[in-house]
Formats: C-alpha cells, sequence, structure tokens
C-alpha cells in the first residue's frame, strides 16, 4: 500500500527513531512493503526515488528500504566512514520533492545492517550509493539535507 509520505516542516520527521527488536520483525514486514511501493509512487509522480526510511511515513524505527538493482531491507543500520574524501551535490527527497539541497557527504562507507531475515549484512558503499544511504540514515536521527546544506544559498526549486 501506498502511504502517505510526510512532508518537510512535518515535525514527525525530526524525531530520532527507534531500533527495531527481531520480535517486531513480522509485524513490520508490511511496513517494509509499504515503503517500497511509495518508492515506486514517487518514482511514477516525480520520476526520482531509490530509497526511502521508515521516519518518512510516520513510523519511528530505524528501517530503510533501497530500491536500485534488487530490493534491500536494512534494519538497525550503523555507518562507517572511510578516509576524509568527500563530495558536493544536489540532494533531492521525497519529503521535498520540488526541492534540491546542496549538500557535503562522505565519498565512500561501509553499512553494517541487519537484512529483513534479521542476519547480519555488510556492504561497501561508494559515490552516489554512499550518499544515497547517508541521506537515508540522517533520516533515522531526524536530520533532512535542509539541516545539511553547505550554505544559506544551497537551495533550487527544481522546475516540472
Amino acid at each position: 500500500m501506498e502511504r502517505k509520505i510526510l512532508l518537510l516542516g512535518d515535525p514527525r520527521l525530526y524525531q530520532v527513531s527507534e531500533e527495531v527488536k527481531k520480535e517486531e520483525l513480522e509485524d513490520l514486514r508490511s511496513v517494509y512493503e509499504d515503503m517500497f511501493d511509495c518508492i515506486k509512487g514517487i518514482r511514477r509522480d516525480y520520476g526520482f526515488g531509490r530509497a526511502i526510511a521508515a521516519p518518512q511515513i510516520g513510523v519511528r524505527k530505524r528501517m530503510i528500504c533501497i530500491l536500485t538493482d534488487k530490493p534491500y531491507v536494512i534494519i538497525n543500520p550503523s555507518l562507517e566512514f572511510l578516509g576524509d574524501e568527500k563530495m558536493e551535490l544536489m540532494d533531492d527527497c521525497m519529503s521535498f520533492p520540488g526541492l534540491l539541497v546542496r549538500v557535503c557527504r562522505y565519498r565512500h562507507c561501509i553499512l553494517r545492517y541487519r537484512d529483513e531475515n534479521w542476519e547480519m549484512q555488510e556492504m561497501k558503499m561508494n559515490d552516489d550509493m554512499a550518499e544515497l544511504i547517508q541521506h537515508e540514515y540522517d533520516h533515522l536521527d531526524g536530520i533532512l539535507a535542509t539541516m545539511r546544506a553547505v550554505d544559506h544559498k544551497s537551495f533550487v526549486m527544481k522546475e516540472k
């Protein structure tokens, strides 16, 4: 089911999410299925979207769904940055689909998480995928890309 995505300014987007407990896994299955539906809906309506964090649909759990080469369910993630190399880019978000924000992110990281079967996984992520996971991870801590803007001139409205 395609749920309503919370928009910039909604106070729920600024709350820190709680860790998922193993016994909650089965109950959260419908949540991550809905998250994948939301990604598909944003792609249909706005032409972008690779990932979403549970807080964006009002679920305060540390869970991210990525839909790239295959679907990934990421539960209780942790990030380790590799080196100091960073990159600047224009970031978009499902919670403010008409706005781009210039941000600075680490170029390389290691993502550790539990998958939908509660098994530990590890992925090295570089460049656009490293940026993507940092963006979604921030949502779990109540941080939006607008709060990471490089400066006060870092905002651009998309044209329709």
